[in-house]
């Protein structure tokens, strides 16, 4: 037994020692400025020049109750700004890779890949514009969460979303946070979340006027701070923004019902 934990142990070390070169690869690649379609998005524009419309995506991954191997990855599309379902898969997975704090993305981010290649065969026209991740950005330990992961990979511009806020590079939940959580009174208060080296992270964000608690809005990839805490408010029926509740929603449904097979949606 003693052979086989030291076994597992020094397997596990390999794994974090590659997966921090890899990290800091893709870190280098980070682009923390708006790009693409989203300086247009974020004018109000609600229309592209050809005429087409913006989507947003959401992503999730919900694990079987008592179960952190097997869980039901979901990608919604919606489109802007009435927030239409357009597009949805859902399928089963099993995580082989095991979980190591702050390189969840790793573990996670092959079965949500595996989703937006599904939408780009299956429907490229509703390929989203933005993706907000359940989960952070640069507000991460490492200054790389899984929508930063997520966003490089793909090449998509990213939002990390939290209900919780992580502990990252002097960012904690002490007493002045719990102040200034406090004071945010109404829908779009914010303060910015400072890193010790002075670099902001993220911002903590009162999304709607009936949801007290704030959430923690951060860059993934392909966007700016500013864009992005745009886009949260935009997408915001509830406390979290819609693409994101939708995939939480429909893939913990998707397991209560016990399915089995692969279900996608096609507006």
């Amino acid at each position: 037994m003693e052979q086989h934990e030291q076994n597992n142990n020094l397997e596990e070390c390999d794994i974090l020692q590659q997966w921090t070169r890899d990290q800091d690869e893709y870190k280098n690649q980070l682009i923390l400025e708006d790009t693409g379609a989203i300086s247009e998005l974020v004018s109000g524009k609600r229309r592209k020049p050809d005429g087409s419309h913006y989507y947003v995506g959401g992503v999730d991954i919900s694990f079987i109750k008592g179960n952190n191997i097997d869980a039901c990855a979901c990608l919604c599309v919606l489109r802007m700004p009435d927030l239409e379902l357009v597009y949805e898969k859902m399928e089963m997975i099993h995580l082989t890779q095991p979980y190591i704090p702050g390189y969840l993305a790793f573990r996670e981010v092959p079965a949500l890949t595996k989703l937006f290649n599904d939408l780009q065969n299956d429907a490229p026209k509703y390929l989203p514009d933005v993706i907000l991740t359940d989960g952070n950005g640069i507000l991460h330990p490492r200054g790389f969460g899984l929508a930063s992961h997520l966003g490089v990979i793909l090449g998509v511009p990213t939002i990390g979303v939290a209900k919780t806020l992580i502990s990252a590079q002097g960012v904690t939940d002490d007493q002045e946070h719990k102040d200034k959580k406090k004071q945010l009174q109404e829908a779009t208060d914010g303060f910015d979340l400072i890193s010790d080296s002075g670099e902001v992270l993220g911002m903590c964000l009162r999304v709607h006027d009936k949801a007290p608690n704030p959430i923690y809005i951060s860059v993934g990839h392909m966007i700016s701070l500013k864009s992005a805490v745009w886009i949260a408010l935009e997408c915001s029926k509830y406390r979290i923004p819609e693409p994101v509740r939708r995939a939480d929603l429909d893939s913990r449904e998707y397991i209560r019902q016990g399915k089995t097979e692969p279900y996608e949606f096609i507006a």
